[in-house]
């Protein structure tokens, strides 16, 4: 197994010298090839699933370095708003347009810094738990539990926030896209990844440099994600709301503090040291 991977590591490495994109490309091709194929259609709910999906794993190298920029540094950004599908918007009354999940009503991520995708989450998720596993590794106190209770964690807490953001939209009788709520609340990851990798990296450098590294990063990291959060539901709120819901302000303050406190839980700082 370990050869096959340094093997598909090795090819794709060499791939992407030469294509900046091909990642993308060879993503695009498998879906494209297990939809067309029918294989999708063998599971009920698959094949519309995959082609939801399929839309926010659409980025390229440009995208994911300025929407990292975007998340890291929202502080520094003014134009928050969400480019529209010209496509979907000329045929107001087609299939998909709207509010509804699965209508391309806003552009891919490849062609909007605004768009949302899950292609971030997903990676700094998977790069917070290595993380977090080779900072036990390194205090003597790895287990293999440590791996699926982190992940466990995570997944936990980010539903539990995506429940009580469509609760905050039900209340004010406004549709949401649990797919979008999954990208949104995902990226708090990359600042749990860069908070773990610098108190870890001072963990090694400094002997009480650990803890001080970690929340000092945390402060930026968390108030940013939490600014990013604010903006977002900011601009994809519509500003009328039903009378007889929360206030629109109340509630998209909510969501920014919920970034601040979810990351504040979720960080592993027991071994940093």
């Amino acid at each position: 197994m370990a050869s096959t991977f340094a093997s598909v590591a090795t090819a794709t490495a060499t791939a992407t010298a030469n294509n900046p994109n091909a990642m993308f490309d060879l993503g695009l091709k498998v879906g494209h090839t297990f939809l067309d194929q029918g294989t999708a259609r063998m599971i009920p709910g698959l094949e519309r699933t995959m082609r939801e999906l399929r839309v926010y794993f659409a980025v390229n190298n440009s995208y994911v370095k300025k929407k990292m920029t975007r998340v890291l540094f929202s502080f520094f950004f003014k134009n928050w708003k969400r480019v529209e599908n010209d496509a979907m918007n000329s045929n107001a009354n087609g299939a998909g347009a709207g509010l509804e999940p699965g209508g391309n009503k806003y552009a891919l991520p490849t062609n909007d810094d605004n768009a949302l995708d899950l292609y971030i989450p997903a990676m700094s998720l998977i790069t917070y738990v290595l993380l977090c596993g080779l900072c036990y590794g390194t205090s003597g106190q790895f287990d293999p539990e440590v791996l699926p209770d982190v992940t466990t964690r995570c997944m936990v807490i980010q539903v539990i926030e995506v429940l009580l953001f469509r609760l905050g939209f039900y209340l004010m009788h406004i549709p949401a896209n649990f797919m979008d709520l999954f990208a949104v609340t995902g990226y708090k990851y990359l600042g749990l990844t860069i908070n773990m990798l610098t108190g870890y990296s001072l963990s090694l450098a400094l002997v009480s440099g650990g803890h001080k590294g970690y929340y000092g990063m945390f402060l930026w990291t968390a108030s940013a994600a939490s600014y990013f959060m604010l903006k977002t539901m900011a601009n994809n709120t519509p500003t009328v709301t039903a009378s007889s819901g929360p206030k629109r302000e109340f509630v998209v303050l909510a969501f920014a503090a919920s970034q601040f406190a979810s990351m504040w839980f979720l960080g592993q700082t027991k071994f940093l040291n």
